[in-house]
């Protein structure tokens, strides 16, 4: 019998692993989702009994030809996303970096970088922020900041630039708990006799960090950034969710509310095939000979 490589060992190790998640799918899932796609590409005639005639492609055009706000919302969407993941992920590995560093309070830092992922999730939190609380301890931040007597002789233009500059700060600051977690477990795996090696050949921390800390943190880089991507798409805050979801439960268009769900979902796979893709021959692996 032909042993088994390294390679294909942990591609057998990878399945076991994820088996239970796929029964999951196969025996939760499967229906709902060939549900979903029946009714993107039908019609509800009657309700009672959820009756279905074919549409077509129907509600696709619809989304990209007839509906003037699904566009536009959609590509704001994708810019926010775009913008916000890269600086989202620098931000992670710096602070990860930092509090991996032995210091007083270290379990403290870790605590408070995390807190916001415990308190800023749910349908709980997303009702609190919706009654304006969110923006009232947005609105007292900038002020502590930037006081207001200060941005009056600034002019608008600047007044605006810094409001979105600061609100996008905050998200990130909200939003890179888990990330954060994710690159400090990365770090925590590179063992410190690399480091201690590299410092007697006169190696200064900046090289350190180009030659040994980012290339064994790759693996974890292409985790967090599928992570990223997928969190800020389906994120209970983003418009695009409560456009799809109003549409479909409000509006009773289950049709076009699962059509423009499609639409979302095939891109959000498409974006995490090219990052998959783009990374996966730059991703560093011990266990294989590097070519």
């Amino acid at each position: 019998m032909k042993k088994l490589t390294i390679e294909k060992k942990r591609r057998l190790e990878g399945i076991l692993f994820i088996s239970p998640w796929l029964l999951g799918v196969a025996i939760f899932f499967a229906n709902p989702i060939i549900q979903s796609i029946r009714l993107s590409l039908s019609k509800i005639v009657k309700f009672k009994g959820f009756v279905m005639k074919w549409y077509g492609f129907g509600n696709y055009s619809k989304a990209f030809i007839w509906d003037i706000n699904f566009v536009p919302m959609f590509l704001n969407v994708i810019k926010d996303t775009f913008i916000n993941t890269p600086i989202t992920l620098v931000f992670s590995l710096i602070i990860a970096m930092l509090i991996n560093r032995s210091m007083k309070g270290q379990s403290f830092f870790r605590t408070v970088f995390f807190l916001p992922v415990l308190l800023g999730t749910g349908h709980v939190m997303k009702q609190v922020l919706g009654m304006g609380i969110g923006e009232d301890a947005m609105a007292v931040a900038k002020g502590i900041l930037m006081p207001e007597e200060f941005m009056r002789y600034l002019g608008p233009a600047f007044t605006q630039a810094v409001d979105g500059f600061l609100g996008r700060i905050t998200l990130i600051l909200w939003k890179s708990g888990v990330q954060i977690i994710i690159f400090l477990a990365g770090l925590q795996g590179i063992s410190s006799s690399l480091y201690e090696a590299a410092h007697c050949d006169g190696c200064t921390s900046w090289e350190a960090f180009w030659k040994i800390t980012l290339p064994l943190m790759t693996p974890v880089l292409l985790l967090n950034f599928i992570y990223t991507i997928i969190d800020s798409f389906t994120d209970s805050n983003n418009p695009i969710v409560d456009y799809i979801l109003n549409y479909g439960f409000k509006n009773n268009q289950f049709g076009y509310g699962a059509a423009m769900g499609w639409i979302f979902f095939l891109f959000i796979a498409l974006v995490c095939g090219l990052v998959f893709a783009f990374m996966r021959k730059r991703v560093y692996n011990a266990g294989l000979k590097q070519g």
